[in-house]
């Protein structure tokens, strides 16, 4: 176990193999799959910082590499959406059927490229998935998947990063669910300042507790207040 209470596995994923590493804390109330951005891994050192805040608040995290070394090296597949979405809906079927995690609702975090992947992915998923979220991403790149996205999606942008801010406000119109854009203010597009990636820690898991978590009861939250 780590510092939080969780068990900690490395996982390969189905069919391809991809390697990951699933973190599940204790009273687990949700599983959120990460997909980083292009030239990322699940070694990104930001989204296991955002990953570490959702362990703390009981949501299990999945990292874990979209394409194998091999495709890594083409960079068109970095950029090839459609690809890492369905990367994103393996991992998910498989996630289900784990014993740690299966039967815990699931959301999606997307940072850069990774944002696109994972709206689509949600389509995909239906009502698997209940929650996005998207940190500096190009939610534009998702493009005529859009309007079918019906997970509660927050889009997290830093107020420094320059034309990305307006992609995500044209990308938000077109989503037909619960949604949100935040402004995290003097940020840039790695949130690296001061502060910065405390701020889309706070507004992940609390957009992550509103629409995706199970409450105590039993009742799975997400509908809007």
């Amino acid at each position: 176990m780590d510092h939080t209470g969780s068990r900690v596995h490395d996982v390969i994923i189905p069919p391809v193999g991809l390697r990951g590493t699933l973190t599940v804390p204790r009273r687990a109330r949700g599983l959120v799959l990460f997909a980083h951005g292009s030239g990322s891994s699940r070694h990104s050192p930001r989204n296991m910082q955002v990953a570490d805040g959702l362990n703390r608040r009981h949501i299990a995290t999945l990292l874990f590499d979209l394409l194998m070394p091999a495709e890594d090296d083409d960079r068109r597949n970095v950029f090839n959406i459609g690809l890492l979405a369905e990367r994103l809906v393996e991992a998910a079927e498989w996630a289900s059927a784990q014993p740690d995690v299966a039967g815990l609702p699931v959301g999606l975090f997307g940072a850069s490229t990774g944002a696109a992947a994972a709206l689509v992915a949600a389509t995909r998923l239906g009502a698997r998935t209940s929650a996005v979220v998207s940190r500096g991403g190009r939610p534009d790149l998702a493009d005529a998947a859009l309007p079918d996205v019906h997970a509660a999606t927050l889009l997290i942008v830093g107020g420094a990063d320059a034309g990305v801010i307006e992609l995500n406000q044209a990308a938000l119109e077109l989503i037909d669910a619960p949604k949100r854009l935040e402004i995290v203010p003097g940020a840039s597009h790695l949130f690296p300042e001061p502060g910065a990636l405390e701020a889309v820690i706070d507004l992940a898991g609390n957009w992550f507790e509103q629409y995706l978590v199970v409450a105590p009861h039993g009742d799975q939250r997400g509908k809007p207040a």
